[in-house]
């Protein structure tokens, strides 16, 4: 099976490799040459261009950096002879979508909405968690590659948006779970509290998430910071999913609070640094760190 991919950054290379691997002839296009070496080197062929690959695959899959990028690529995909249905698995949100899903419907070409979860890591591992929202059809022909990424695919709908919705829901979720665990841990730090076994207490009480359980012990006590994912890209989450509940009319008081603390620590130049990196704002302030014992900071 020829699949085109296009986006070959932290998320979608890791992607990429797994169907690569499940045997799929990848067409791949990134703007960066060096990224798509390692593919080319493993068989797959090289475009100049999103319109190339979309030439040569029917299913052409996307991994973007943002709506801009994801609307610019559709406008180069809907160009393409071949392609006929068309995989957009970047997080920009409901309204970029719209204009993705105007430029390749007006080609003729189907859209599925198809967010993902899990970072690299879960990518590689075939971990990720799947949301695709669009016509049955065309949920159907992608699934069995789906399910070679993916250990959950769910399917929320027949509306691309949908999904997008959906991964925004989560992203929500998961940036206050780290903002108030960060917050809470340096309180207790400030205290005299050992970090690691406050950790550990939290894990088999009530005030467990997916921050304590996975991302503080592996890249915050470890003093690593290298869970995956960099601090703009959780930024560029939060403020999509504010956007969609003004848009709902729905109220996020406690959410508004949640991004101005993520906004801030991308104002302080942590931007490109991992995601995990944001407690380090908020241990400057108290002058403690949450880290394990013999870890240096």
């Amino acid at each position: 099976m020829e699949l085109g991919f296009l986006g070959l950054g932290q998320m979608g290379s890791a992607i990429a490799e797994r169907l690569q691997q499940a045997g799929a002839v990848l067409h791949v296009y990134d703007p960066n040459q060096t990224a798509m070496a390692p593919f080319v080197a493993n068989g797959a062929q090289p475009h100049e261009s999103p319109t190339g690959v979309s030439d040569a695959a029917a299913i052409v899959f996307a991994c973007l950096p943002n709506g801009a990028v994801s609307e610019s690529v559709a406008k180069d995909v809907a160009r393409g002879r071949t392609v006929r249905t068309y995989v957009e698995m970047s997080t920009i949100g409901s309204s970029a979508l719209e204009r993705v899903r105007d430029s390749v419907e007006a080609a003729g070409i189907t859209l599925v909405d198809c967010p993902i979860s899990g970072g690299p890591k879960g990518a590689r591992a075939g971990t990720l968690t799947v949301i695709t929202a669009g016509p049955p059809d065309a949920r159907a022909t992608i699934r069995p590659w789906l399910e070679r990424i993916g250990k959950n695919v769910f399917e929320v709908g027949d509306k691309p948006g949908q999904a997008q919705l959906m991964k925004l829901v989560n992203n929500l979720v998961n940036a206050a779970n780290m903002a108030t665990a960060f917050e809470a841990l340096v309180l207790g730090a400030k205290g005299g509290l050992d970090p690691e076994q406050m950790v550990n207490v939290l894990n088999v009480s009530t005030g467990r998430n997916s921050a304590t359980q996975d991302k503080i012990p592996k890249a915050v006590l470890t003093g690593s910071f290298d869970y995956g994912a960099n601090l703009t890209t959780m930024v560029k989450d939060v403020v999509l999913g504010l956007k969609e509940a003004e848009a709902l009319g729905v109220p996020m008081w406690v959410h508004e609070t949640v991004g101005q603390l993520w906004r801030f620590g991308e104002q302080q130049g942590l931007g490109r640094d991992d995601f995990t990196s944001l407690i380090k704002v908020l241990e400057g302030w108290t002058g403690v760190a949450v880290r394990s014992r013999g870890v240096n900071t």
